[in-house]
């Protein structure tokens, strides 16, 4: 066998979970891309007017606050009579965003249907108007329309492009994944090794130095008694 199909059946042994993932992944992504139901998105725009001047700072303000209104049951009750749909499926299908440094709100909708899209943006709109202008002696502002939304040209979802770009980069992210939980770990290797007999004809190496015992101490020689006295003579 040639070095190239050496080589190559290596990396194929190694790498195989990538190989594998990404193709995968790539088909995954495209056939969701393909399948899937489209989805259409319009958008509808509300300014928010000081009522005196001067007072640009404070109408930037109320509009992110209402921005944030614009999905609440509150705002969606209104639209969602005009469309005949529920305040929870509407919360679904629409969202309301700004700048923040412009006093604009808009109101994007989503829907099946272009058509459904630019109604639910549109009412959403022209309900948040109604909410707010209300209170507006107390917040001394105004919201105004400002551009209705038009019909969009194509879905905004799904992507194949972008869709079947996902689908490869989830398929290296399981791919790499699972070659990492193939490869054994660095402890256990490094544990087998220091195991390992050594090869025959190899230096042994130096075992630890011992030191010798201390030798015994000579015994303490006895002390020499006095020569013991002669017992006297009675008389």
């Amino acid at each position: 066998m040639s070095e190239l199909g050496r080589s190559a059946r290596a990396l194929t042994r190694r790498w195989w979970p990538v190989v594998l993932a990404v193709p995968l992944g790539t088909l995954a992504g495209a056939g969701y891309g393909l399948l899937a139901h489209p989805s259409y998105a319009a958008n509808s725009y509300v300014v928010v007017v000081p009522q005196g001047p001067g007072e640009s700072a404070t109408a930037v303000n109320f509009a992110q606050a209402y921005g944030r209104l614009a999905g609440q049951p509150q705002v969606l009750a209104g639209a969602a009579a005009e469309l005949g749909r529920s305040t929870a499926v509407l919360a679904g299908t629409v969202r309301g965003t700004t700048s923040p440094d412009a006093p604009v709100i808009e109101i994007t909708g989503t829907g099946s249907r272009g058509k459904d899209a630019v109604r639910a943006a549109d009412a959403v709109a022209k309900s948040l108007v109604a909410f707010a202008n209300t209170s507006s002696k107390e917040t001394g502002v105004r919201l105004v329309p400002l551009a209705a939304a038009a019909e969009p040209e194509g879905p905004s979802s799904p992507s194949v492009q972008l869709d079947t770009a996902v689908g490869a980069a989830a398929g290296v992210l399981v791919g790499a994944l699972g070659m990492m939980t193939r490869r054994r770990p660095a402890g256990a290797a490094g544990a087998g090794a220091s195991t390992a007999a050594p090869a025959p004809g190899a230096p042994v190496p130096p075992g630890p130095r011992t030191e010798p015992d201390p030798a015994p101490e000579p015994a303490a020689t006895a002390r020499t008694s006095e020569p013991p006295r002669k017992a006297g003579v009675r008389a």
